[in-house]
């Protein structure tokens, strides 16, 4: 089950990931930067690091902003598309009684990656308060950034949200789950979402604490993308990028890995529940 999760996810985010970088590349080699200023920034001067990256990312934004304007649709309504089909191919691998509802998870998977792009926007949001309270406030009034204190509030806003939308997001999760298994429709599976009584706990349960887990991944790919820094002497480049190559390989392995256990679990649970 976890080999179709990752084929699927993977017959969609290879082609993307060569899309976008054939794209990046284009825009770099139309866009002059001053390599020289970025190669020579150090973190002895964040200040001066800060304003090098200011100067290359606006240089860089009207053309990122001009693929954007119709790539990242494409890439959703495709990835609406691949992910309901595989969902239901690997749902129906693990139990073959489940109804295969396409166009009702299709319209599902639109409904969830439009909620899961509201939370990113309010995210981003929530940074740029941040930054005005901590870093361009006190540059406008003549003072020091407070650099620390951004770090820590972004840390705490990013895992705040992380959480909530863990919580709060069971019901457009479990929703195709409902929909295969009573063969409803989009508008009857929202309800039966919601409409699941002492089962709703448990629901929530295991979201949260798949996202514990998701975090959990996320620190561990972290610390193994760092193990070879104190080495970095004697290291070579090719080295590191095929460190940092596995160990991102790893991480989205793992990560299918849960995204199956989580659907088995809500299966199983509902199992349960109904006999």
């Amino acid at each position: 089950m976890t080999a179709l999760e990752v084929m699927w996810r993977w017959a969609y985010g290879i082609p993307v990931l060569l899309v976008l970088r054939h794209e990046a590349l284009r825009i770099l080699a139309e866009t002059p930067l001053d390599y020289s200023a970025l190669r020579n920034m150090t973190v002895l001067d964040p200040m001066g690091a800060a304003a090098t990256v200011s100067k290359a990312v606006a240089a860089l934004l009207p053309g990122v902003f001009g693929v954007a304007l119709w790539l990242a649709p494409v890439l959703v309504v495709v990835w609406v598309v691949v992910s309901s089909v595989g969902r239901t191919v690997v749902l129906r691998r693990v139990d073959a009684t489940l109804h295969a509802r396409v166009g009702t998870l299709i319209v599902l998977q639109a409904i969830r990656v439009a909620a899961l792009l509201a939370s990113f926007l309010f995210w981003f949001w929530c940074l740029q308060h941040i930054a005005g309270a901590t870093i361009t406030g006190p540059l406008a009034a003549g003072g020091e950034p407070n650099l620390v204190g951004y770090f820590a509030l972004a840390i705490l806003a990013t895992l705040g949200l992380f959480t909530a939308w863990a919580v709060l997001s069971w019901a457009v999760s479990v929703a195709p789950l409902l929909a295969m298994l009573r063969g409803l429709g989009v508008g009857g599976s929202l309800a039966a979402a919601f409409r699941l009584g002492p089962l709703k706990g448990k629901l929530v349960e295991i979201n949260l604490v798949m996202g514990i887990v998701k975090i959990a991944l996320i620190v561990l790919a972290m610390v193994f993308s760092a193990c070879p820094l104190p080495f970095e002497s004697v290291t070579t480049p090719a080295f590191l990028f095929w460190w940092w190559v596995v160990g991102t390989l790893l991480y989205f392995v793992a990560s299918d890995f849960f995204h199956v256990a989580r659907q088995v679990a809500y299966l199983q649970l509902w199992r349960e529940f109904e006999y």
